[in-house]
Order: structure tokens, then sequence, then C-alpha cells
């Protein structure tokens, strides 16, 4: 009863920093988006974009704002790439040590069993 009673107050501390760092990520998020919003909008004039195919005439806001949402999927595309590795080579560990150790795998199942 002790053992199930700190292992329940570990996972409440877990899971208390783990929402700790998701409110000072999206605090961060909110800082640099008020940021990025207050310098586009100060910066309105018109400017030259050249593209390899011709030039445009562009406000500088949405050069700003277009340049920070490229920036955004560019970082957002290779996080989601690395977690769907990370997950893959989770699975792939996890099978590896069911087949290595199936005694373990015996033994996680067989306390569920005597719960009468």
């Amino acid at each position: 009863m002790g053992a199930e009673r700190e292992n329940n107050a570990r996972k409440r501390r877990e899971w208390r920093e783990y929402l700790m760092n998701k409110q000072w990520t999206l605090i961060a998020a909110l800082i640099f988006t008020l940021i990025v919003a207050v310098f586009a909008v100060i910066n309105v004039e018109p400017v030259k974009v050249d593209f390899l195919f011709g030039t445009a005439e562009w406000p500088l806001i949405l050069v700003i704002l277009v340049s920070v949402l490229m920036g955004a999927l560019i970082i957002g595309s290779a996080g989601a790439f690395q977690i769907m590795r990370l997950k893959k080579e989770l699975k792939a560990l996890k099978r590896e040590e069911r087949v290595k150790y199936p005694e373990l795998e015996a033994e996680s199942a067989a306390p569920e069993n005597q719960k009468d």
C-alpha cells in the first residue's frame, strides 16, 4: 500500500512538472508572437522581393509574417519527423525486449490475475 501511495505521489509530481513546462512554453510562444506582431506592424513600407522568376513589391509586414510562418512550418515539420522516428525506435526496443525477456511480460501480467 505504501509503494502504491509513493508511486501515485511521483506521478502527480511528474504531471505538475509537465504542466509547468507547458505553461512556460505557452508564455514564451505568446511573448514571441507579440514581439513579431509589433515588429511587423511597425514595418509597413513596401519592399522589393526578388524571386527566381521575377520581382514583386510587397508590404514588409507581409514579408515578415510569411517568413515567420515558413520558419514555424519548417521547425514543426522537423519536430514531427523526430517524434515519429523516436516512436518507431521505442516500439522496436519494446518488441526486442519482449523477445529477449519473455519472463518480464509474464511477471507483469501475473499481479493483474491475482487481484481477487
